[in-house]
């Protein structure tokens, strides 16, 4: 059974910093392009971050372009989003999502991936 586990969520200032986590377990870790992906109340979900299962290539959405940094550690299991510069636009759950994958790619549409986790609140205060 798989499973994505994401932690790190809280609330913060507009301006500081959130580190994410998403431990995985069920599935060979390599074998899986991962991602990031939001939602804010009342939208729908916005793609924020991909990340190939082998080069770790990157793609990430322009609104969060600068600011976050995606990081895979195929050792642990787990994929990390580092946020900064945290703006009020950034608040919403954030949700870990897989993507079995035979190429080493990224996704960046969240249509794409097959496995979530159960997503962590980021709140940011203006």
């Amino acid at each position: 059974q798989v499973q994505l586990v994401e932690s790190g969520g809280g609330l913060v200032q507009a301006g500081g910093s959130l580190r994410l986590s998403c431990a995985a377990s069920g599935r060979s870790f390599s074998d899986d392009a991962m991602g990031w992906v939001r939602q804010a109340p009342g939208k729908e979900r916005e793609f924020v971050v991909a990340i190939a299962r082998i080069s770790a290539n990157t793609y990430y959405s322009d609104s969060v372009k600068g600011r976050f940094t995606v990081a895979r550690d195929n050792a642990k299991n787990t994929v990390y989003l580092q946020m900064n510069s945290l703006k009020p636009e950034d608040t919403a759950i954030y949700y870990c999502a897989s993507n079995p994958s035979s190429y080493d790619s990224y996704y960046y549409s969240a249509a794409t991936y097959k496995y979530w986790g159960q997503g962590t609140q980021v709140t940011v205060s203006s």
